[in-house]
């Protein structure tokens, strides 16, 4: 496994120059100049550049430690999933860098023009598609970095991360109160069993985003590709649906029940309806959703793990996603 030691100082002099000479070398070896000046932007979690060369606009990504698994992904997934992602210009998995191409216009791009639910209903099944590819190279995945969240191990999880009291912010303003921790407690051995039944279900895990919305795929004449790897772990499939089918309902103003929403669940699910009858499915789903919010605070925890003083913005997201638990 590859890990970056310490946090790097992305802001530093000495980072800055060997990270655009790296870029540069990389660009050159590529067949392109670099025309003008870097675009940056910076979060808790990673920088992205914005590159201008002569031969369009090129991305460069630096993870922090939580997140460095993403930049050996993204060159896995270019070899099991070549049609589903952004082939890497350049990897250096020591560092934590990507260089990826401009992907184009991204699929919030396309629903601010036509907000039609066609536009999901036709992208589940790539990603669907791209999650078969990966399911049996889960374990070199996990070698490589990629967390581990299989049903499993993730009541084991939850209950490490119930003891991790300074993310969780026990008694402090934005974090868990007293009584909300002693219910999460209380929950394990109910979470523990529901990971149990989702496990025997027996559909293989794979590779999961857990970040999966309109802004992280990019839609493009060629089809759509996913990227923004950095919150992905080896997972149960459907945990998935949790992101990506709330981000539509609340940009689409929709009820938890509307049709709409089953319907996309159903167009996702259909890539495994080759194996499992669709009751088995629909169980299945909502099994993983209803689990998938210890896979989400363990990945804040992952992308808080720096000394940013920018993290405390958004630390109110480990603690929160776990009062998902208690329907908070």
């Amino acid at each position: 496994m590859t890990t970056i030691e310490r946090a790097p100082d992305w802001s530093g002099e000495q980072w800055q120059t060997r990270a655009r000479a790296w870029v540069d070398e990389q660009v050159t070896r590529a067949g392109r100049q670099v025309t003008g000046q870097v675009e940056a932007r910076v979060r808790p979690w990673s920088l992205v550049w914005r590159v201008p060369t002569d031969g369009g606009p090129v991305w460069f990504k630096a993870n922090n430690p939580g997140t460095a698994h993403e930049a050996v992904l993204v060159a896995a997934l270019s070899r099991l999933a070549p049609q589903r992602v952004l082939t890497p210009i350049a990897v250096d998995p020591q560092e934590g860098w990507s260089l990826l191409p401009d992907g184009g216009e991204s699929l919030r791009d396309v629903l601010g023009r036509d907000p039609d639910l066609k536009h999901w209903e036709r992208a589940l099944p790539g990603y669907a598609e791209l999650q078969r590819a990966t399911a049996s190279q889960v374990d070199e995945l996990v070698v490589l970095g990629v967390p581990d969240h299989r049903p499993e191990v993730l009541a084991g999880l939850f209950a490490d991360l119930l003891d991790d009291h300074e993310s969780l912010r026990i008694g402090s303003e934005g974090g868990l109160s007293v009584e909300a921790y002693d219910r999460l407690r209380a929950e394990l051995p109910s979470y523990a069993e529901r990971c149990r039944r989702l496990a025997d279900i027996g559909i293989p895990a794979t590779l999961q985003h857990d970040d999966l919305h309109d802004g992280n795929v990019f839609a493009g004449s060629d089809g759509y590709r996913f990227f923004d790897w950095g919150d992905a772990s080896v997972a149960h499939p459907f945990g998935t649906l949790l992101v990506t089918l709330r981000s539509i309902r609340y940009a689409d103003e929709l009820s938890a029940d509307d049709a709409r929403l089953a319907r996309l669940r159903d167009a996702y699910l259909e890539a495994w309806t080759d194996r499992y009858d669709r009751r088995t499915l629909v169980e299945a789903a909502d099994l993983a959703i209803a689990l998938g919010a210890v896979s989400r605070s363990l990945s804040w925890r992952r992308a808080l793990d720096t000394a940013d003083p920018a993290r405390a913005e958004y630390a109110d997201a480990v603690p929160g996603w776990l009062e998902e638990l208690l329907g908070v």
